[in-house]
C-alpha cells in the first residue's frame, strides 16, 4: 500500500490541494511503521516543491 501512496502523490503533486487530500487518505489506511516510511520518502520529496510543505502539517 505504501509504493500505491508514492505514486499516487506523485502524480497528483502537480496540485497541492489534491496532493494534502491524498495524503489525508493514506494517513488513514497505512500502517504506523508505513506512515514512519512515508514520512520520510515526503521530507525529501518535498524538498525540491516547496509549495506542497503546508501539507506535511496534516500528518503531524
Amino acid at each position: 500500500m505504501l509504493t500505491y501512496t508514492k505514486s499516487v502523490l506523485k502524480r497528483v503533486s502537480f496540485d497541492s490541494r489534491l496532493f494534502c487530500k491524498e495524503l489525508q487518505k493514506a494517513c488513514k489506511v497505512l500502517l504506523p511503521h508505513e506512515l514512519e516510511e512515508l514520512m520520510t520518502w515526503l521530507i525529501k520529496y518535498i524538498e525540491k516543491k516547496p509549495e506542497l510543505q503546508h501539507c506535511m502539517l496534516l500528518i503531524k
